[in-house]
């Protein structure tokens, strides 16, 4: 079952009005080479995920979508408006409004710093607060991630790292985001603290209806807290729709590839998609060196995206794939 309220998602189109943060054909790259192909999505508040093995682009986009990078070409948007055109007032905003959390919390957390002043500096910094009141809010943030305020005294170097990354939780939320960008906040984390960390992001979601877009590579984490996700593969949005229908029955071969490879209890051992290794490929479709079903076409003819089942797909031989998944149950 996912979590989270129910976020919009584009591919290929305009970013919505109603969204809080967006990419419209954006197109990202670190000298002559690109990186992000003419990607499109949306994120209102709800949870979005973005989907895709290492060097995908996950999270350079994340950087372009925080302010961070600067596109090639396209536009990202905060609301309505272009994030690159925004005047000083603005660029305070949408700071406050929109939140990075990392994959390790020592990333956001001055190493010299209490816990304390680590969210106390984040609430200076955006509120004008007495410092009375600003022990009290440090307190209160800690109690909402779960977190006895006795830590707040601890440096990073003092806390577990389930611990340091609700520190950094609450520093988000200190400033009172409407969305957060979570970039693998549980990949450092052994397995019971990612449940745990899952757990108060499902709840904040709930309680302050606080959006977010979810970057990572694990499938689970994004089926719970994603209703809608866009799966990337070197740079290109190659299918995007809701997420259960996604990892249920993919109707793009790389979706397919990443949702067989997630080990089962009791089940098969994960399946090899095609060479796994292959780089994408120059002409045609980027996926067909490591695609089962790679046709002449394929070789020859970029596949643009279309509506396919209730989601878009780059893929010319999305129905087969449909197939072949729906052959495939998960256990």
């Amino acid at each position: 079952m996912t979590g989270g309220k129910t976020g919009s998602a584009v591919l290929g189109s305009a970013v919505p009005g109603s969204a809080v943060l967006g990419a419209d054909r954006v197109t990202l790259a670190y000298g002559a080479t690109a990186v992000v192909h003419e990607v499109s999505l949306a994120v209102d508040e709800g949870g979005v995920g973005l989907i895709g093995e290492s060097g995908s682009g996950k999270t350079t986009l994340a950087r372009a979508l925080l302010g961070l990078l600067r596109p090639r070409s396209g536009t990202i948007r905060y609301g309505s408006r272009d994030l690159a055109a925004l005047d000083r007032s603005g660029r305070a905003e949408f700071r406050r409004a929109v939140q990075p959390v990392f994959q390790d919390g020592s990333e956001a957390l001055d190493p010299r710093m209490t816990a304390a002043a680590s969210i106390g500096e984040a609430l200076t910094t955006h509120h004008r607060i007495t410092r009375d009141r600003r022990r009290e809010r440090v307190a209160e943030l800690l109690d909402d991630v779960g977190l006895d305020p006795a830590i707040a005294d601890r440096r990073p170097h003092q806390m577990s790292g389930g611990q340091r990354q609700r520190v950094a939780i609450a520093r988000a939320l200190a400033v009172e985001p409407r969305l957060l960008v979570l970039d693998e906040p549980t990949s450092a984390l052994d397995v019971t603290v990612q449940a745990r960390i899952l757990d108060l992001l499902e709840r904040l979601a709930a309680e302050r209806g606080l959006g977010h877009l979810l970057i990572t590579h694990n499938l689970g984490v994004v089926d719970r807290l994603c209703r809608t996700s866009h799966v990337l593969f070197a740079g290109r949005v190659v299918e995007s729709g809701p997420t259960r229908d996604l990892l249920v029955r993919p109707a793009h071969p790389y979706t397919l590839v990443l949702r067989d490879a997630v080990p089962r209890l009791g089940g098969e051992p994960p399946r090899a998609g095609g060479r796994t290794e292959a780089a994408p490929a120059e002409t045609g479709c980027p996926f067909r060196l490591r695609c089962p079903l790679a046709a002449d076409r394929c070789r020859e003819e970029p596949p643009e995206s279309r509506e396919v089942a209730g989601r878009r797909v780059a893929c010319h031989r999305a129905e087969d794939v449909l197939e072949r998944a729906g052959h495939a149950p998960r256990q």
